[in-house]
């Protein structure tokens, strides 16, 4: 005799036929059975598709897969586009089998790519390379879904041979292609979808947006810790919502005990978007465009599905993933899962004076950061000399900045300037760096930088503030990238260090985050890898000084 299906009822929100309307939804061994209209009644619940992340890096949460579910089925999210890209890079194919194998210990379901750009480019040093042979073995693993972001777009325009043949890899086993490509417009944003890319994220401008949209890619709206591109890209969700998805790319973890993809329906309705619209944002198109096995309130399909109240605050109530209650009230009903640990990570203490730079004729190419974006600034100004040498000046908020290879310990250090970060006192280190994850380091003086680096050196990992007397870590024992600790005690810790960067001066609003993408040569404009300065407009290095003209 079967067992009787579990039922709700509510008003059922089917993004599929676009309609809403009072029902009961019945499930059984972890599928929808049935879905009966109930008219004349009324309900104040809404029960819906759960949430999917359509491009998110787990490791930027600091927090391993498992750990990562635990905080955010609270929010609705049943499932993840997820690219294991920052693992690569620092262990190659086996970070990305780390990452499956913690996956599998939780019900959420994680859909993984095969990264494509390890290392993103040749002008920094990674832990790893990918090739065409290695990411096809990855393209074949069932958990593997797609090729992740193709982030080097120049190599795609110039025919490289060895990015097509990813192309090609996961094109043959019918995987879709996710691309990267900021600021790319016109022919060149139709050539590049000519190639077989079908998404991008890295929009922050409408006519971007639109010319991607022309040549037939999607549009995931992103809204993270550093990069935030919903206010400018929200009026897409009136005019082409069915191109676009909602997505985190990095979401810290402070911010995910808040808030996940829920924010961004939250937002998408007060934008003015329709219901239906928003939601399918969130479900519908990543599930179809992916071909993800994730339920969308359907007879037959997965029971993942969430139940929330009130449209105006979409507080989500319930979480379930096939069938089982995985969250309520704010609660994550997923047990904790002990991570396995795994490093690469071969620096040696520094001193300050590695940090050094000689004074030359001319002016500082300086990187300017922008709050809220991936994108910087080229400014160039004038040095400040002490003893002979280029210093740091933070009454012109004029700071070093340095990339430590965490490879190999006898590599030089690669130092420039930096405005925008607005430190009066100490430095900040990371060993997140995207994408190669060397050690990056802003500060107001060599001694500082040689401290906060050797912090995180000590702890094969981490993200160190010093300054004002004191100095905090938080360690990332998990390939210098993630946390071994429990997911509210590490956004606790987070939010602490993040308290701590704010109070050396810095107005950013994620310092940390922002940081991270200061070496991320494939975001333009100005930015430095443990090999100097580097254009991402250009595509070439950069000298340090320039010549007065």
């Amino acid at each position: 005799m079967s067992a009787r299906p579990n039922f709700l009822t509510g008003n059922i929100v089917d993004v599929v036929a676009r309609r809403i309307f009072p029902g009961r939804v019945e499930w059984a061994a972890g599928r929808i059975v049935r879905i009966v209209a109930t008219p004349g009644r009324r309900y104040t619940r809404q029960i819906s598709p759960g949430f999917v992340d359509a491009h998110i890096h787990i490791e930027s949460s600091l927090l391993p897969p498992s750990e990562f579910a635990r905080l955010a089925v609270v929010h609705g999210t049943v499932a993840t586009v997820s690219d294991p890209h920052e693992i690569a890079n620092v262990l190659g194919a086996a970070g990305v089998r780390h990452m499956i194998a913690d996956a599998r210990r939780s019900p959420l379901k994680f859909n993984f790519g095969a990264p494509s750009c390890v290392p993103a480019t040749d002008r920094e040093t990674a832990g790893a390379v990918l090739d065409a042979a290695a990411v096809a073995k990855l393209l074949a693993l069932p958990e593997v879904r797609y090729l992740s972001e193709v982030m080097n777009y120049p190599g795609v325009l110039a025919g490289d041979p060895e990015l097509l043949a990813k192309i090609a890899a996961a094109k043959r086993l019918g995987k879709p292609v996710d691309g990267h490509a900021p600021g790319l417009c016109g022919a060149q944003a139709a050539a590049y979808a000519a190639a077989g890319i079908t998404t991008d994220h890295e929009c922050f401008t409408l006519a971007e947006a639109h010319d991607k949209i022309a040549a037939g890619m999607k549009i995931l709206i992103r809204e993270g810790s550093a990069a935030r591109n919903f206010a400018a890209l929200s009026p897409l969700l009136r005019t082409h919502p069915e191109s676009c998805m909602f997505c985190c790319d990095d979401l810290h973890p402070d911010l995910l005990l808040r808030r996940h993809l829920d924010e961004h329906v939250r937002r998408a309705l007060a934008s003015g978007a329709s219901r239906l619209d928003a939601l399918a944002c969130a479900s519908l198109h990543p599930v179809r465009h992916y071909g993800l096995h994730v339920g969308l309130l359907q007879p037959g399909d997965p029971a993942d599905f969430i139940v929330f109240e009130g449209w105006k605050t979409l507080r989500v109530r319930r979480t379930y993933i096939d069938g089982a209650l995985v969250a309520r009230d704010g609660r994550s009903a997923l047990p904790r899962q002990e991570p396995v640990l795994a490093n690469l990570f071969r620096a040696k203490p520094r001193r300050p004076a590695d940090f050094q730079v000689p004074a030359q004729p001319g002016q500082l190419n300086v990187i300017e950061a922008i709050d809220g974006q991936l994108i910087t600034r080229w400014v160039q100004m004038a040095p400040s000399l002490a003893a002979g040498a280029a210093v740091a000046d933070p009454s012109r908020d004029l700071l070093k900045i340095a990339v430590v290879n965490r490879y190999a310990p006898a590599a030089p250090v690669a130092v420039g300037f930096i405005r925008g970060f607005g430190l009066r006192d100490g430095a900040l280190a990371s060993s997140v760096a995207h994408d190669s994850h060397n050690i990056v380091v802003v500060g107001t003086d060599d001694e500082a930088l040689a401290a906060a680096v050797n912090l995180v050196i000590a702890h094969k990992g981490g993200l160190a503030a010093v300054g004002q007397g004191a100095a905090r870590i938080l360690p990332l024992p998990i390939a210098g990238l993630m946390a071994d600790g429990e997911g509210r005690s590490v956004a606790a810790a987070y939010t602490e260090i993040d308290a701590a960067a704010k109070a050396l001066g810095s107005p950013l609003a994620a310092p940390f985050m922002t940081l991270s993408f200061m070496a991320l040569l494939v975001i333009p404009d100005l930015k430095l890898s443990d090999r100097g300065l580097f254009s991402g407009a250009k595509w070439a290095s950069v000298p340090l000084f320039v010549e007065a003209g």
